[in-house]
């Protein structure tokens, strides 16, 4: 998604949360400072090369399920992709799988996608208001290849092309560079970690849901829902995801 198409959608997301624009500013401020120079050229060019045309596979957070089983989905050629949001990191290289990108906002278990970087990962790293200690503290640990993000307007150094959480901002991510079909794997719009305040965490999944149905239903990939019990869903319309 371009953002000018997106910016409405943000500016209705920031009214609904309170997220003040000017802390936002210091984060995507701060993390075009620490990144290297390398990080912030060129950075959807550059994830372009790793998912467009493909199948890219993208793996949320839902409890109670492993990584995703790639053996079980048809031979194609190319294979698929995978992409990780955030906290999945650690459930793909937990099941031996290394993301070929890694969507972040670093509030998750951070050193798996240090860990996951070193081995080859791409890791889109996202500024926003509340994340300012994180970006100081993990982004200089980091010794792979990094790209930037955050949820204003392009600059240089850091790109936005739709989506709020680290899941639907992958898929939107993807869907922008290119993929030819994205497979959301272990997502879930109804539960949270008990650690986290759920009502609030809960509206955020909402909006999450939300913005991967329009996804679904203006983006260029097709977008499925592939469930444990194997089964590929079309996102959206009468074939709704599952939650689990």
């Amino acid at each position: 998604m371009e953002y000018e198409s997106w910016a409405p959608r943000y500016r209705e997301i920031q009214s609904t949360f309170g997220f003040p624009i000017e802390k936002e500013e210091l984060s995507a401020r701060r993390l075009v400072a620490l990144l290297p120079e390398e990080a912030r050229a060129d950075s959807l060019e550059r994830i372009g090369r790793r998912l467009s045309g493909r199948t890219v596979v993208v793996v949320g957070q839902a409890p109670r399920l492993d990584a995703p089983p790639l053996w079980k989905l048809p031979a194609e050629d190319p294979r698929p992709v995978l992409m990780a949001a955030d906290g999945a990191t650690l459930r793909c290289l937990e099941g031996g799988l290394i993301p070929d990108v890694v969507t972040t906002d670093l509030d998750g278990p951070v050193a798996s996608e240090v860990a996951a970087n070193a081995r080859g990962s791409l890791v889109a790293i996202h500024a926003h208001g509340d994340n300012l200690a994180e970006i100081e503290r993990w982004v200089p640990e980091f010794g792979g290849e990094l790209a930037g993000s955050w949820a204003g307007p392009p600059r240089d150094g850091l790109f936005d092309v739709g989506g709020f959480t680290d899941g639907d901002r992958a898929a939107y991510l993807a869907e922008h560079v290119g993929a030819r079909r994205i497979l959301l794997w272990a997502f879930d719009f109804e539960q949270v970690d008990e650690a986290e305040s759920a009502p609030r965490k809960l509206e955020k999944l909402g909006w999450a849901r939300r913005l991967l149905l329009e996804l679904a239903e203006h983006g260029r990939a097709s977008i499925w829902n592939w469930a444990p019990d194997g089964s590929l869903h079309r996102y959206g319309g009468s074939a709704s995801p599952s939650t689990q």
